[in-house]
């Protein structure tokens, strides 16, 4: 697919599920507003920070970075589990080859939309259930859940598994993401149920 007949399908399907993306909403963290992508084909992913080339990558370049497949359960701090979700993406390895983190970086800060973030250590976006995910259960993801791109992260409770992505800022030392100054557990770690930092 060219560039411009992506566009075209990046587009239409903003159109089709502009109505279904909302503002902010208390029970899951930021949302875009509504027709913030209405200019999709200028939509970019960026990787910063301690890092040798910070690179901005196109959609289509994203995807044509060798993809990988996972299929994995996830775990939300309200209490619910899905099991045998599936995801589609590109694992953070292919990145790295492109950026080359510095030997002090071991944290990274997942920026979203509306200024959401999340954040884990680099060694959890580094797990091979770890994906920069714009597929779900073998299709686009929708806005609701997070299209074009979103962060999973499997190994913490789903919050850290930020939706609507836009960046990755790798860093040499944590600094606490939206929830987590909200009170929310920093280490997400659901076999600890690390749900609340107090």
């Amino acid at each position: 697919m060219n560039d411009r007949a992506t566009c075209d399908v990046v587009r239409d399907h903003a159109l089709q599920e502009l109505f279904r993306v909302r503002a902010l909403d208390a029970n899951v963290g930021a949302r875009p507003l509504r027709g913030a992508r209405r200019n999709s084909c200028t939509w970019d992913f960026r990787i910063f920070g301690s890092v040798e080339s910070e690179i901005a990558l196109s959609y289509d370049e994203l995807q044509a970075l060798p993809q990988t497949e996972i299929t994995t359960d996830i775990h939300c701090v309200t209490r619910w589990s899905r099991f045998d979700a599936s995801f589609r993406g590109v694992h953070w390895r292919e990145l790295a080859k492109l950026v080359t983190p510095m030997p002090e970086a071991h944290f990274v800060v997942a920026h979203a939309e509306q200024g959401f973030t999340s954040n884990v250590p680099l060694e959890a976006l580094e797990d091979e259930q770890a994906l920069i995910a714009w597929e779900a259960d073998g299709e686009p993801l929708t806005p609701d859940h997070g299209w074009p791109l979103r962060l999973v992260v499997p190994s913490r409770y789903f919050w850290k598994s930020a939706k609507w992505l836009r960046g990755l800022e790798i860093r040499p030392n944590d600094r606490p993401g939206f929830w987590e100054r909200y009170g929310y557990h920093n280490d997400a770690d659901y076999w600890k149920e690390q749900r609340y930092g107090f």
